[in-house]
């Protein structure tokens, strides 16, 4: 069976490229695809380029903004869940309650004073894009543009956000709240005979960070896919609604 070709933008591409080239990239066509005239191979590497540089771009601004985490339930970072333990206990010492509330706040107010560090980062992959990723992308699911950040970036994108991370970290004193409610527990573990408890800060935030932007990046690869308000320039406009002329989905 030949592959199915998935997304809205896989209907407008393909017409820049041979049959010999195709098959060299191992890419089997539908019979059934139709090509629009007017985009070049050009254009449309351009336009997955724009898309996913405005989907970094506004997730970045959001994710960045005073409780871009914290009063975002889908990427909001709650208490470790390493040291639930750590949370059920405090939580019944009086005051326990109010120190736990002051940690989580911190820990996203961490997360946002990173996130705005995203964006060149992000943008230094989008500009790696070859050839071959975009018609990788365009055979993809409906999340193969982030999933291709994501892929490019993890890595090294870890190891440059983590320095911000433990620079935001200290800017918002997160381990002066932290100490607190973890001495708290440990005193408590004195008398119990359970094992203290010492989670690292910085891998939590910044794993967390980083899953929260790309989910953000996700949500808008998915506005530029279908809805045209969301396409901010031109070559969103020309490659994204050509897509809709030609019965893309």
């Amino acid at each position: 069976m030949k592959k199915k070709i998935l997304l809205p933008l896989i209907t407008i591409t393909l017409a820049f490229a041979s049959c010999e080239v195709l098959n060299d990239l191992g890419i089997e066509l539908p019979e059934t695809s139709t090509i629009p005239a007017g985009l070049s191979q050009g254009e449309i590497i351009e336009g997955l380029k724009s898309a996913l540089t405005v989907g970094a771009g506004n997730s970045s601004a959001t994710a960045s903004k005073l409780d871009g985490f914290m009063k975002n339930s889908k990427i909001k970072l709650p208490f470790p869940p390493e040291a639930e333990s750590v949370r059920e206990k405090v939580a019944k010492i009086p005051g326990g309650q109010a120190k736990i509330d002051e940690f989580v706040l911190t820990l996203n107010r961490a997360a946002e004073d990173a996130a705005i560090a995203s964006k060149p980062i992000f943008i230094d992959a989008v500009k790696g894009m070859t050839v071959s990723d975009g018609l990788a992308i365009l055979q993809g699911d409906e999340h193969a543009a982030t999933n291709y950040l994501k892929d490019k970036t993890s890595a090294s994108l870890k190891q440059a956000f983590m320095p911000k991370i433990k620079a935001s970290i200290d800017k918002v004193a997160l381990t002066s709240k932290w100490e607190p409610v973890a001495n708290i527990y440990n005193k408590a573990m004195l008398f119990t005979g359970g094992k203290a408890v010492d989670p690292d800060l910085n891998n939590y935030v910044c794993d967390k960070a980083m899953a929260g932007l790309f989910s953000l990046i996700a949500d808008e690869e998915q506005k530029i896919r279908k809805d045209p308000i969301a396409r901010v320039n031109d070559i969103l406009k020309k490659v994204f609604g050509s897509s809709e002329a030609n019965g893309g989905n």
